[in-house]
């Protein structure tokens, strides 16, 4: 895969939040329920999620700052100095054929019956050398794996909460338990390594490309990681001031709020909103409703009137 910078088109220094919101440009833009005609778009978002998942997560991030993973996530090889003395003398830190290889005979040659050239570069090189390389006769070997299969995983905004786990059954049949994941968006598209079609003979099965839809709540809205809901808050409470019961995804709390508090006012709520990939929570942002009392209330008329004829003074 391309560099995944290049891929979601943002420099190296780039915030999370621009990574983020060069994803979530990027899938809206290749989805495949909105170019179901163009190949194309499939295989550029099937590239962006891989994109993601190197750069959208902090360690791998790192790790692909560092050199230590490549572009698809897997760990580099190293020690290659050793190749100039060749593959059976290398320098310190090359490659032996114990390392790579079948296991040596017993006068030190490669062990296993078969050439040791296949073994030795799948081990180097990965699916590169395995999807087009020749196997034993000299001919192309088949694809090095299986097919990659797209689902989709309805969640609610308290499973998100709540990191729960939750069942899916694959296009393939089979029946998965899923993590909702750190940090997760709405239309992220996640890769389940392994759970995809099976390949052929000695091939490995593809992957499940599972994208998670996050439903509309019927109170919060979300923003990021945070959370934003309307709060009813008794008129009387408004003017003296008080202690509320605040709804979050998992529990009402009580908030203080001060006297003479107006109808729009915002509130912040320190880690009640949806985790974030470093382990910590978004906020809940109560916007606060006054609500009249129901019915007639006389003594409340009187001291709206009193009020009125002041201004009018």
């Amino acid at each position: 895969m391309r560099n995944p910078y290049e891929v979601l088109g943002v420099p190296k220094g780039a915030s999370e939040a621009e990574i983020k919101k060069a994803y979530r440009r990027a899938a809206k833009t290749y989805h495949p329920d909105r170019n179901k005609d163009d190949a194309k778009a499939k295989d550029r978002f099937a590239e962006a999620n891989s994109a993601y998942e190197i750069v959208g997560d902090a360690d791998k991030r790192k790790q692909f700052d560092r050199g230590e993973i490549d572009a698809d996530g897997r760990p580099r090889a190293s020690g290659f100095e050793g190749f100039p003395g060749g593959f059976g003398g290398g320098r310190a830190g090359g490659f032996g054929f114990e390392q790579a290889g079948r296991g040596r005979g017993p006068a030190g040659g490669m062990g296993g019956g078969g050439g040791m050239g296949e073994d030795i570069f799948s081990t180097l090189f990965g699916e590169a050398f395995r999807a087009g390389g020749a196997g034993p006769a000299g001919g192309q070997r088949g694809p090095a794996r299986g097919e990659d299969v797209a689902a989709e995983l309805n969640v609610g905004l308290e499973q998100v909460a709540s990191e729960e786990k939750l069942r899916l059954v694959l296009p393939t049949g089979r029946e998965v338990d899923v993590m909702i994941p750190k940090g997760v968006v709405d239309g992220q598209t996640i890769r389940l390594r392994g759970l995809g079609a099976p390949g052929g003979p000695r091939t490995e099965p593809g992957d499940a490309m599972l994208t998670i839809r996050i439903q509309p709540h019927p109170r919060f809205t979300v923003e990021g990681a945070d959370l934003r809901a309307a709060v009813d808050v008794p008129l009387e409470d408004a003017i003296l001031g008080g202690t509320i019961r605040v709804p979050t995804l998992t529990g009402a709390v009580e908030m203080k709020m001060p006297p003479m508090t107006s109808s729009g006012r915002t509130f912040r709520l320190r880690g009640k909103g949806l985790p974030k990939k470093d382990g910590t929570r978004g906020d809940l942002l109560a916007t606060t409703a006054i609500v009249l009392p129901a019915g007639e209330d006389s003594a409340l008329t009187e001291f709206a009137k009193g009020r009125r004829a002041a201004r009018a003074e």
